[in-house]
């Protein structure tokens, strides 16, 4: 109970955080979409969506699915507006993940130079560096419409960009048919998140995290 007392605000901040961001480099960089729409912002109920966030999750876990997972509610950017074309899109794709990154490595220089010895203090710097290193993993890959499509774009020849738009037109299914296609890559991944946490935060146990 406290472990899910203490996940779940570090979950939404960080959450809000990364989409914030995202608006605000949109904003930055010319399209003011997401700033009209209230996006840069660090509160929560800005950026969850009452089916991505809450619904689906809890149905996924209800049902017992093998994997579990959920979605802010998608920043409106007009990629057409912002400077510096797919390298642009690129910027505003990846400064979400980045800005979880950046959020795990504050969290893992305060945990190893202070050693907590509260466990309140403990789980909050452990879950602050687990999940904002799951979101920088898991949002990082070039899948439309994950944000590390975003930098594919920019790089991609013009047949591979026409593929990965019409995968992005599927929205939230897209990432459903990656997950389905591409289940055997979630030990990889899982194996990459933990080398992370470990790089970062050594003495990190992730079983006293998650028990069981």
């Amino acid at each position: 109970m406290l472990a899910l007392v203490i996940a779940l605000p570090v979950l939404f901040i960080s959450m809000s955080l990364h989409e914030m961001m995202h608006a605000y480099a949109a904003d930055k960089l010319g399209d003011p979409t997401a700033r009209l729409m209230g996006r840069i912002s660090v509160n929560p109920i800005r950026h969850i969506d009452p089916i991505l966030t809450i619904a689906l999750p809890l149905l996924l876990i209800l049902s017992g699915a093998p994997i579990v997972f959920g979605a802010a509610k998608p920043v409106q950017v007009n990629f057409n507006r912002l400077r510096h074309q797919e390298f642009g899109g690129a910027i505003v794709g990846m400064i979400g993940p980045l800005t979880n990154l950046l959020i795990a490595i504050v969290a893992a220089l305060i945990f190893n130079l202070l050693t907590p010895d509260s466990e309140l203090f403990y789980k909050i710097l452990g879950f602050t560096i687990l999940i904002n290193v799951g979101f920088f993993v898991f949002n990082s890959i070039p899948w439309p419409p994950l944000d590390g499509s975003r930098l594919l774009y920019a790089f991609a020849p013009k047949p591979l960009q026409e593929i990965m738009e019409s995968i992005e037109r599927f929205g939230i299914a897209g990432l459903v048919i990656f997950i389905f296609l591409f289940y055997s890559l979630i030990q990889p991944l899982s194996r990459v998140m933990i080398g992370l946490i470990n790089l970062l935060a050594p003495g990190l146990d992730l079983n006293i995290l998650i028990p069981g």
